[in-house]
């Protein structure tokens, strides 16, 4: 038998720490001195209290470990707490990978010395006849379907300017399920299709500004036109929209984008 600080030192494991598993029935003495209290253990316990570090080691929680412990001679039973830790872990992994991802882009602007300032004006973006597509998506990312299916429906001759344009119609910010209307102002007459309606769109008053680069930048965009407005003596009327001056239809490099962030306003 070992007394519990004997036994501590060849374990590795606090004297404080082997009582919270006494307590929480993870690991209990193999004696108590009914008179002095001392705790004592066995020699065969460091096998246990070995697996318990390893254990802990991988992340599992100590609940988690005093259930595991009890089907540790269970193969499968055991295999199915590894199978449930690594699905987590390869999640939690994913997420440190884009949290990296945008540390290094917040890092790359700072060396560029990127003080972005956005000059807001008021314009009317005038009556055009549009090629548009209307459908709620999964997610604000998934907007990319709408364009294709607005391109599926065969070749269009782009109006002059063109107007590309991505309309929110959703009065908060979603997480799933999101309203949105693109359109491409065209050239010509065309049938509408399942997906693709042609129509006249109304010329519309917005408070805009431009954004060079990344769509990383949209947040602050948006916060400083919205400020604008509020400043200025104008009034939000209507969803906001992007105008897509140079997108990834044309450049697959994020800094040459070229995007119109536009508020309708009265």
């Amino acid at each position: 038998m070992l007394k519990i600080g004997d036994f501590s030192k060849i374990s590795r494991v606090s004297i404080r720490m082997l009582r919270h598993y006494d307590d929480i029935g993870l690991l209990k003495p193999a004696q108590i001195d009914e008179i002095s209290g001392y705790r004592y253990y066995c020699e065969n316990q460091l096998v246990v209290v070995g697996r318990i570090t390893a254990l802990k080691d991988m992340g599992f929680s100590l609940a988690d470990i005093v259930r595991m412990l009890e089907v540790y001679d269970d193969k499968e039973k055991l295999d199915e707490f590894f199978i449930a830790r690594q699905k987590e872990l390869a999640e939690q992994a994913k997420e440190t990978e884009y949290k990296l991802m945008l540390l290094d882009t917040a890092r790359e602007r700072l060396r560029k010395e990127q003080i972005m300032n956005y000059d807001v004006n008021v314009k009317t973006i005038p009556e055009r006849y549009a090629a548009t597509v209307h459908m709620v998506v999964p997610h604000y990312e998934d907007e990319g379907l709408l364009w294709s299916c607005l391109h599926e429906c065969g070749p269009l001759v782009p109006a002059e300017p063109c107007y590309a344009i991505a309309e929110f119609l959703d009065n908060e910010y979603k997480e799933e399920n999101v309203d949105i209307v693109v359109s491409m102002s065209v050239k010509g007459e065309y049938q509408d299709t399942e997906h693709v309606k042609f129509k006249n769109l109304p010329a519309v008053k917005v408070a805009s500004t431009i954004v060079k680069g990344s769509y990383e930048q949209m947040t602050d965009a948006y916060a400083a036109v919205i400020s604008w407005i509020n400043s200025n003596g104008y009034k939000m009327n209507g969803a906001m929209f992007n105008i897509y001056h140079v997108s990834p239809a044309q450049t697959q490099n994020p800094d040459e984008y070229v995007t119109e962030v536009c508020f309708p306003v009265e």
